[in-house]
C-alpha cells in the first residue's frame, strides 16, 4: 500500500467513525432525557422510517459529487409513486409489475433534469426546480387528486419482518447504500464522477466524456427515488400525491451531513446512511422528548448550517494546504 493511499483510507474511515461518535452521541444524551429512547422499539422505529430517504440520499450523493442538486427528488417520488398506484390499483399490476414502471418514470424525470442541464448549459438547480413542479403536477394528474390505496401487495415492505422488527424496506435500503459505495469506490463510472465534481475541465481533458455521466448520475437519482416511491407507499399501504414534501431537504441535509461536499468531488455513500441515521435519530429523539414541530426545525437547521459551515471549513483547508 502506498503512502498516498494510507491516508486516504484512514481519512475516509476516520471520517465515517466520526460520524458513528455523532449518532451514539445523540442516542446517549436522548437516552440520559428519556427512559423509553434506549429500547429496540425506538431502534426499529427509527429503521423503519428511513428506508425512502436513504435510497434518495444515494442518488442525491452521486448528484451532489458531481457539484451538482436535485430540487426534484420528493415530487418525482410521489410522481413515481402515482404511476406505482394507477398500475397497481387501476390497471390490477403485481408489485413486481408496478415497481419497475415506478423507477422507469423516476429515471426518466431525472435524465431529463441531466440532458436539459447538460444540453443547455442551465444551472441544475434551476433545472431541478422545474421538474419539481412538473412531477408534482403529474403526480396529481396520476391520482386524480386522490390517496389511492393499494393495501397487502405494498404494505409487507414497510411490515417489521418478525423476529427481527425491521422491515424488507430497511434492508433493501441497506443493500442499495452498499451497491452505491461500491459503484462510486470500485468502478470506473464511480471514479469519473469523483473527477468530473472535483474538476470538470480537467477531466474533459482527461478524455473523459462528461455529459453523458453527469446525466446518468440524475437519472440515477430519479430511479432510485422510483424505487423510494415504492417504500414510501408501504408506511400506509396507499399512494399520495403529496408524498416527498420536503423530502429533497432531508436528503441534502443528510448527504452534507455525512461528509460530501457541496462543491463536488469529495462523498461517500455510506456517509450520508450515516447522516441519514442522524437526522431520523435527532427527529425521534426530539419527539419523544416533547418538542414541538417548530422546535424541530430549528435544531434540525442548526445541525444542517453546521454541517455546511465544517464542509466549508474542510474545503478552504485542503485549499490552503494542497501542495
Amino acid at each position: 500500500m502506498s503512502s498516498r493511499t494510507k491516508p486516504n483510507l484512514l481519512s475516509r474511515y476516520g471520517e465515517w467513525l466520526g460520524l458513528f461518535a455523532v449518532l451514539i452521541g445523540l442516542v446517549t444524551v436522548f437516552s440520559l432525557f428519556s427512559d423509553r429512547f434506549l429500547s429496540a422499539a425506538t431502534f426499529n422505529q427509527i429503521a423503519n422510517q428511513v428506508p425512502a430517504l436513504a435510497v434518495i440520499a444515494v442518488g442525491m450523493t452521486f448528484v451532489i459529487i458531481t457539484a451538482g442538486i436535485d430540487l426534484s427528488v420528493g415530487s418525482v417520488l410521489a410522481f413515481a409513486g402515482s404511476m406505482l398506484g394507477l398500475a397497481m390499483v387501476d390497471w390490477s399490476w403485481p408489485l413486481l409489475a408496478a415497481l419497475p414502471l415506478a423507477i422507469l418514470a423516476g429515471a426518466l424525470c431525472g435524465w431529463a433534469n441531466g440532458w436539459v442541464s447538460v444540453r443547455f448549459a442551465v444551472p441544475s438547480f434551476i433545472v431541478t426546480l422545474g421538474m419539481m413542479q412538473i412531477a408534482r403536477g403529474l403526480a396529481y394528474l396520476g391520482t386524480d387528486s386522490q390517496t389511492k390505496y393499494i393495501g397487502a401487495p405494498v404494505e409487507w415492505l414497510g411490515a417489521p419482518i418478525s423476529g427481527l422488527g425491521i422491515s424488507w424496506a430497511f434492508l433493501f435500503a441497506v443493500v442499495v447504500v452498499i451497491v452505491g459505495q461500491l459503484v462510486l469506490r470500485r468502478t470506473v463510472f464511480g471514479r469519473y464522477v469523483m473527477v468530473i465534481g472535483a474538476n470538470e475541465e480537467a477531466a474533459t481533458y482527461s478524455g473523459v466524456n462528461v455529459r453523458p455521466i453527469k446525466i446518468a448520475v440524475f437519472a440515477i437519482a430519479g430511479a432510485l427515488a422510483g424505487l423510494g416511491a415504492a417504500f414510501d407507499s408501504s408506511k400506509l399501504a396507499a399512494v399520495d400525491p403529496n408524498a416527498g414534501t420536503g423530502l429533497e431537504l432531508s436528503a441534502i441535509a443528510a448527504v452534507v451531513i455525512g461528509g460530501t461536499s457541496l462543491m463536488g468531488g469529495r462523498g461517500s455513500v455510506v456517509g450520508s446512511f450515516i447522516g441519514v441515521l442522524i437526522i431520523a435519530t435527532l427527529s425521534a429523539g426530539l419527539a419523544q422528548l416533547g418538542a414541538t414541530e417548530p422546535v424541530k426545525f430549528l435544531i434540525t437547521g442548526i445541525v444542517i448550517v453546521a454541517a455546511v459551515i465544517i464542509d466549508a471549513w474542510r474545503a478552504g483547508k485542503s485549499k490552503k494546504f494542497t501542495p
